[in-house]
Parts: structure tokens; C-alpha cells; sequence
């Protein structure tokens, strides 16, 4: 990876000269404007901060992760006892992912908790890519790792070359990346490669949409990816037919620093202090304008970044942000000073900046209306990978598939695959082979009937699904802990829903109020305790927007009319949760 030297910032005056701190501006120009409010961080923010989950986090040059209310609060700190690398992710539901220089990979939940680390195979080069259903794309410096949202691994590709581009997101749930030699590739969800060969390594990838804007995403989408090359030069490549050569598309005016796409057009901060539009089909440039700062030199990976969305354009550097109507009106810019690194902008349309002086800044710089549907938890995943209701796998119409050997045998196979973390291509097929198993037939779990596996076998595919399952597989799992009768089964569940740890729609966790309310009437002592651990897992993972119903699940459950283990299992995860929340 390019190493972060610092460039000197040249600022480009617009009109006006910079004031002491940024400036909300009037079309073409700007204006003083004091700070929402600022809070003392002790240290110096290093890398991009994220604002998600209605809080700011802020990883720190003293390695600790801190995280703010949008007001400003401090909400928490954790310590990672080392030394962070500039990468911050950040789940929907607020979990943070950061790495330790030593390699050392770590899931913060969004309380300030340590729920999980691992070890990649080396330091993390680029902050990790987040998937639909929360799996993880961790890059190192010649490895690009996948694991669940709990840290399970699914797959890994190890490459002769380093990687010095992305992981980044694409249309289709997948990752785009390049290696030094020019080689570009994108590794669908489940470890699949496409490669391209190109002259040289891109500064910059983003994948669009078809012609027309916004299209359904699944997995098998074809979309076709720009890379942008330090000559200006914007090259198209096609995912539908991956043999086509790469097709150079366009040559902007400058070297590209940053990129964002809205559909089928692409925003592009360049180095000239240009911000452009361009379109994602012909590379047909629509406009292109000034923005705050112009930078010279080799321009470090965290130099620059751009936000595209309804609401505008916007380009961000170190030294300040410049916002755009989409047809390329200039709306405000602002001078940062003394910023340790690139600012922040959320939904609420408020700017944050970490200074060099260890203070945390917020400016409003726009008044938006309430958003719709806004919650404790992120944006809505673009898609899904089938992980809920995948095809019925090749052995559903088997005469012998439920047989006690045959599903002996195919536990084994996927079990030794989980162990390996070699989940990869078999995923899909994995989980419908596994969902068949405690559902005894291929057919929806309402219909019953079929065939049925012995219950330890059946128990033992909850356990396997509940290591490469995902939100989307919460639905299926609930639907098994409402319907089953066997309570062991129905325990196993329970737990596998706790060990996935996510429950965005709540609708787990409202079974699990059900089942503690006695609403069902199949209860028994072993389902409660698995629903009393299954709580406190949740609460744990997704935090604030399952606490209020998970503490009211914990408090039945402890009460004097229910069993000893019970009551000793539901006090345990009260306690857990009392801690956490000090």
C-alpha cells in the first residue's frame, strides 16, 4: 500500500480569505459560522470518523476508540492496549471493526465493548468493507479475508502481489481491489474472482448502475466498475462478460483523488481542485467546477473523499468541504485549519473535524427535514445474498438424503469447512443443506411432514448454521424456534439466533418476549434459559435498540415463579448488561 506521507495543502481562495474556523456559505462564497460544539478527545483523530447509529466514533494516535452523541456527549472509550491503524468500519447496527498495527482485528459494539478479535493474517491495509448481511471483506497486505459479523470465517485468497486499493464495496454485495501490478479483481460474496489486467494500478474504483439509475442488487447483478488512473484516464470494465478487454472511456482534466456514484453517475474530486460528474455509462462529463483546495504531488490515500447522494455533492479534504447541487451549482464551502485529518459528514447535514489540537469539532452546515423511517441503526442493506431462503441444495431430492449416515456424512463435510474457514462458493448450498436437515424436508417448515433427521443431527446443523448464518437467516431461525415443538430444538434456536448476535427488524427478539410472557404454550425450562443467554447476546451485539425489550425479557425471566436455572441465567446476562453499560 502507498504510504501516508503527508502533502502539503495549497488553499485556492474563492473570494474570500479562510476564517479561524469553517464558514457556512452562501452560493459562491462563505461566511462565519461558529462551531455546534467541540469536546476534548485526548488525542489526535487518525483516519476517516464515522458517524452512523445517531453517535460520532473516533479512533485515536493513543489507541483508544472514543464515541460521541450527536450533541456531543462522550457515550464511551475503549482502550485497545496498542497502537490503532487509521482504519475505522462501522456496522448498521454500530458495531465498530479496528485493527492494532500488530494485526490484531477487533469488534467494538456500539456501547463500547469488546465483543471479538481475530488475526487476519497481518496488519489491516484499508479499513474493512461491510457487506449486505454484515459479513466483513479484511484486507491485509497480500490477503483479503471474510468473515460473519461474529468472526466466523468464510473464505480467504491469498495473492503474489499487494493490495493497494480497496476493498470497496460494489453494486452486487461484493468487493472491488487492485494489486500493485495493475491487476484489478473483484471477489463476489462467497470468494468467487474475476480479474482484469490493466497497465497500471488505479488511484480510484466504483462500481455503477445500468443505464436508468438505481437497479434491484443481488449477487448475480452485472454492473460494470471505472477505475481512474493517475493520467486522468477512466477505464471501463464490464462484470457481465469478464473476457471483453477493459474500454477506456474518458480523460478528466486532472489526477483523480476521490470517487462516489448515485445511480449511474459518478462524482470525481480531482487534484486540480475540480469536482466533476461524469456518467457511470460513456464517461460523458456533465460539469465541472471548483471546489475549496487544490493539492500538489503525489496525494496520500486519505487526502480526499466524496459523498454523493440526494441531497448534493460533496468533496472533503484535510483543508475544508465544498457542497454541489447535482447540476453542479456550488452551495457552500468552508476552510478547515489545524484538522488532524479528513472531516465527517452526516445525515443531519452537521460537519465534524478532529484538530491537531485534540479537540472534536461539530458545525451545522445544513437544516434538513427528518429523515423517513430513521432509526438507532444505519442505512437499510441494498440487498441480500440468499442467505434466508437459498435454493434447495443438490442433494434436497436424494431418496436417501435423510438417512442417519448420508446426513452423518454431509454434517461432517460442512463442519470441517466451517473449522477451515473454507466456506467460500459452498455457502449458499451449505446453508440449504443445513436449513433441509432440522426441517426434515425441502419444503416451508409450516407444512411439516417429510421425513425426519434424528435429533441430535438436527441440533447439530442448528449449531453449524448458527457459525456462517447472518441477519438474513434470523427470519428462518425465529420461524423454527415459533413452530417446533421439540424444546430442544427449539433451545438450539434460541442460541443460534444469539450467536449470530443481530436482529435488525426485532423480530427475534419479540419472540423472545413472547416465549418469557408465556404467550406460547410450549414452554419449558431449557428453551428459557437458551432464551435468557439468546438476550443477552443481542443486547450485547446490537445494543440501545434491543435493550429496553431485552431488559424486560431479562426481568421475567428472573422472577421468583420461574425455574432455578432460569432465574440464575437471566440474572447472570442482567448483570452482563449492567456492567457493560457503566
Amino acid at each position: 500500500m502507498r504510504a501516508a506521507i503527508l502533502i502539503p495543502l495549497f488553499l485556492i481562495p474563492l473570494g474570500l480569505v479562510a476564517q479561524s474556523g469553517p464558514s457556512l456559505g452562501r452560493p459562491s462564497g462563505q461566511i462565519d459560522t461558529e462551531y455546534l460544539w467541540r469536546q476534548a478527545v485526548g488525542g489526535a483523530v487518525i483516519g476517516l470518523a464515522s458517524v452512523q447509529a445517531a453517535s460520532i466514533a473516533v479512533a485515536l494516535d493513543g489507541g483508544n476508540l472514543k464515541a460521541y452523541g450527536v450533541s456531543g456527549r462522550p457515550l464511551w472509550n475503549f482502550s485497545a492496549r496498542g497502537r490503532l491503524a487509521p482504519f475505522l468500519s462501522r456496522s448498521p447496527e454500530g458495531t465498530c471493526y479496528l485493527s492494532r498495527t500488530s494485526g490484531a482485528f477487533i469488534a467494538v459494539n456500539r456501547v463500547g465493548r469488546e465483543l471479538w478479535r481475530i488475526n487476519p493474517g497481518g496488519p489491516v491495509s484499508a479499513p474493512a468493507a461491510i457487506g449486505w448481511d454484515g459479513r466483513l471483506f479484511i484486507p491485509t497486505e497480500k490477503r483479503l479475508s471474510c468473515v460473519t459479523a461474529a468472526g466466523s470465517p468464510l473464505w480467504n485468497s491469498s495473492f503474489e502481489e499487494r493490495i493497494v486499493l480497496g476493498p470497496v464495496l460494489d453494486r452486487a454485495g461484493g468487493v472491488l481491489f487492485a494489486l500493485e501490478d495493475g491487476v484489478v479483481i473483484r471477489a463476489s460474496p462467497f470468494g468467487e474472482l474475476i480479474r482484469w489486467e490493466l497497465e497500471s494500478a488505479p488511484l480510484a474504483l466504483i462500481s455503477v448502475a445500468p443505464a436508468g439509475g438505481q437497479s434491484p442488487a443481488r449477487p448475480d447483478t452485472a454492473f460494470t466498475v471505472l477505475a481512474f488512473h493517475r493520467d486522468g484516464s477512466v477505464v471501463l470494465l464490464e462484470t457481465a462478460v469478464p473476457a471483453t478487454p477493459p474500454r477506456n472511456l474518458t480523460r478528466l482534466s486532472a489526477l483523480p483523488l476521490a470517487v462516489a456514484s448515485y445511480g449511474d453517475r459518478v462524482a470525481v474530486a480531482l487534484a486540480n481542485g475540480a469536482v466533476a460528474l461524469i456518467s457511470g455509462i460513456d464517461g460523458k462529463v456533465f460539469w465541472s467546477e471548483d471546489s475549496h483546495v487544490r493539492i500538489y504531488g503525489d496525494p496520500a490515500p486519505d487526502q480526499a473523499a466524496v459523498l454523493f447522494n440526494e441531497w448534493g455533492v460533496y468533496a472533503f479534504t484535510p483543508g475544508g468541504a465544498t457542497c454541489f447541487n447535482d447540476d453542479g451549482k456550488r452551495r457552500w464551502y468552508t476552510h478547515l485549519q489545524n484538522a488532524s485529518g479528513l472531516p465527517a459528514f452526516d445525515d443531519e447535514g452537521i460537519l465534524y473535524s478532529g484538530g491537531k489540537d485534540w479537540i472534536l469539532y461539530a458545525w451545522k452546515m445544513e437544516d434538513r427535514p427528518p429523515g423517513k423511517n430513521r432509526s438507532l441503526y444505519g442505512p437499510a442493506p441494498e440487498g441480500n445474498y440468499g442467505g434466508g431462503s437459498p435454493p434447495p441444495s443438490e442433494w434436497a431430492n436424494y431418496p436417501g438424503r435423510f438417512g442417519e449416515m448420508e446426513i452423518k456424512r454431509e454434517l461432517e463435510i460442512i463442519r470441517r469447512g466451517i473449522l477451515t474457514g473454507r466456506v467460500g462458493g459452498n455457502e449458499l448450498e451449505w446453508v440449504a443443506s443445513l436449513m433441509e436437515t432440522v426441517a426434515g424436508n425441502v419444503r416451508p417448515l409450516a407444512t411439516g411432514g417429510g421425513p425426519q433427521a434424528p435429533i441430535m443431527q438436527r441440533i447439530l446443523a442448528l449449531q453449524l448454521l448458527a457459525r456462517i448464518g447472518s441477519r438474513e437467516t434470523i427470519p428462518w431461525l425465529v420461524g423454527v424456534f415459533r413452530r417446533e415443538r421439540d424444546p430442544a430444538l427449539r433451545a438450539e434456536a434460541a442460541r443460534a439466533i444469539g450467536v449470530i448476535g443481530v436482529d435488525p427488524s426485532g423480530i427475534a427478539i419479540q419472540e423472545f418476549l413472547n416465549a418469557a410472557s408465556g404467550i406460547n404454550s410450549f414452554q419449558e425450562g431449557p428453551v428459557l434459559v437458551a432464551v435468557a443467554a439468546a438476550t443477552g447476546a443481542l443486547c450485547r451485539f446490537s445494543g440501545p435498540p434491543l435493550v429496553d425489550i431485552g431488559s424486560r425479557i431479562l426481568t421475567l425471566l428472573s422472577a421468583a415463579n420461574q425455574p432455578p436455572a432460569v432465574q440464575r441465567q437471566a440474572h447472570r446476562e442482567i448483570g452482563i448488561l449492567a456492567n457493560e453499560n457503566r
